[in-house]
């Protein structure tokens, strides 16, 4: 995302965390490579050089998910390094969106050397904007979808997600599905398959291409699984009336199988076998013998 508007990094910066930085015309994606003449390479995620006709101010942005030791120690190294290769003031944004991974990305980081240390610049979740009013989306898409990774997992954010899938109409096809699958990874499970059950009854309008793929896709999905839901049912009340216990492995490979083939054999099987794992064993069906 940052990738894709640049301009994010310096926004963040200074609208969100209050950093006052020089004026400047153009913010661009810059080399992230950082190494010095060292056996080990060091690279940052990404790299935004703010510039006015020279480099004013550049902005190392770190994306932090888990804790990483090794990160203390390189966090440094890159801002001075891409400070003596772009010859201006630096600074270094860390986006955590997990709560507790921002506290730890933003512990001072002492250098050793008297009052040189670094403090990291975290947006975490507490200073990520929750964002449900479309317009606001659609003007900052790259905002509102670090909005549904740092509140997904709250009771607002299915609401979040619905803003994010309307808000992406008109962006490029690749932005559309970045987008839209990190707002929905970042969902709770209950989120989920309350937005997803939204979904298949097709009470909300989703604007976007993609979004409405989605929706279609998902509403296929949910057709084909009602089919197979059936046969399931079928295969477990035959084996519970027959008085067959079926084990956690048996019952989970039922429940995997989407074979309409396979789980009508296995009703017919289900009929006449002795145990539920022979239900499983090649072979056709052997009616029972008459009495």
């Amino acid at each position: 995302m940052f990738r894709n508007r640049p301009a994010l990094a310096p926004e963040l910066l200074r609208d969100t965390l209050g950093l006052s930085l020089p004026p400047w015309t153009e913010a661009r994606v810059e080399s992230a490579e950082l190494t010095q003449v060292v056996p080990t390479e060091y690279r940052a995620d990404l790299v935004v050089l703010l510039s006015d006709s020279k480099p004013v101010f550049a902005i190392v942005v770190e994306v932090q998910l888990s804790r990483d030791e090794d990160k203390r120690m390189s966090w440094p190294l890159y801002l001075t390094s891409l400070r003596s290769r772009v010859k201006c003031p630096t600074a270094l944004l860390v986006v955590a969106p997990d709560a507790s991974v921002a506290r730890w990305c933003g512990q001072p980081i002492d250098l050793g050397h008297p009052e040189f240390t670094l403090r990291p610049l975290v947006m975490g979740a507490n200073s990520i904007p929750v964002i449900l009013e479309e317009q606001v989306a659609r003007d900052d898409p790259e905002l509102a979808v670090l909005s549904a990774m740092a509140h997904g997992h709250e009771e607002v954010g299915a609401s979040i997600v619905k803003t994010v899938m309307a808000a992406v109409r008109g962006l490029d096809t690749e932005r559309v599905r970045l987008y839209v699958d990190l707002a929905m990874s970042s969902l709770s499970a209950a989120a989920r398959v309350a937005l997803e059950d939204l979904m298949k009854r097709g009470n909300y309008e989703y604007q976007s291409e993609f979004a409405r793929k989605y929706v279609a896709q998902g509403r296929e999905e949910g057709r084909e699984e009602g089919l197979y839901e059936g046969e399931r049912t079928a295969v477990f009340e035959v084996l519970d009336a027959r008085g067959l216990e079926v084990d956690a492995e048996a019952r989970q490979r039922i429940l995997n199988c989407k074979d309409p083939s396979q789980l009508k054999l296995w009703i017919r099987k289900a009929v006449v076998v002795q145990s539920v794992q022979e239900l499983f064993e090649p072979g056709p069906v052997t009616q029972p013998e008459a009495r």
